[in-house]
């Protein structure tokens, strides 16, 4: 859905959309990194795995300018309207998928635990892919460890990355995603 929303987003040339949907595939790239981590059976995979759900969630509704923006528009308005919707239904998504981790507590800190094997399919079915892409692409094997290498040091990147927006761009943009050049519409 955000694939398409985007796409569409740049054809109607609607620039809250799309500094929406920007902000939420780099936000997004957390949840990817959780999948190398998953597919590693790094132990906090699943805890990286709702933190990143959660900032999905969060960065679709708080941008001020974006959301005012998005209220001018009437209900026929059908890319706005569908923008609306993906957001709800994520939002809904998200907190599904809380609920359901923390029914499984113990997963949180050891997802190597037999009872926690129904976390690690999804990233199984991932692990397939990219090893028989990484095979085609390099020629090489790809492991677990080399999995949670990947994940690991891409999570110590995305966590210096978002230090680096809380301390410099958070505080001097505020909520205001600067989607115009002027800052606002």
């Amino acid at each position: 859905m955000p694939a398409t929303l985007s796409f569409w987003a740049i054809k109607k040339r609607n620039k809250a959309v799309n500094k929406l949907l920007f902000i939420y595939w780099k936000i997004s790239l957390l949840f990817f990194i959780s999948l190398l981590l998953l597919i590693g059976k790094y132990n906090y995979a699943l805890v990286i795995t709702n933190i990143s759900t959660l900032l999905m969630t969060i960065s679709v509704w708080f941008w001020n300018d974006i959301n005012d923006e998005l209220s001018e528009y009437n209900f026929p308005h059908s890319l706005t309207t569908t923008t609306k919707i993906w957001r709800w239904t994520l939002t809904f998504i998200s907190l599904n998928f809380l609920m359901q981790s923390l029914q499984n507590f113990n997963c949180l800190s050891f997802i190597n635990s037999d009872s926690c094997a129904i976390w690690l399919q999804p990233s199984s079915n991932l692990y397939i892919f990219i090893k028989n892409l990484f095979n085609f692409f390099f020629g090489a094997k790809f492991t677990e460890p080399i999995a949670k290498f990947l994940g690991l040091f891409s999570l110590l990147i995305y966590a210096l990355g978002l230090i680096q927006w809380s301390l410099i761009k958070l505080p001097k943009n505020g909520r205001n995603s600067c989607f115009s050049k002027n800052g606002r519409n």
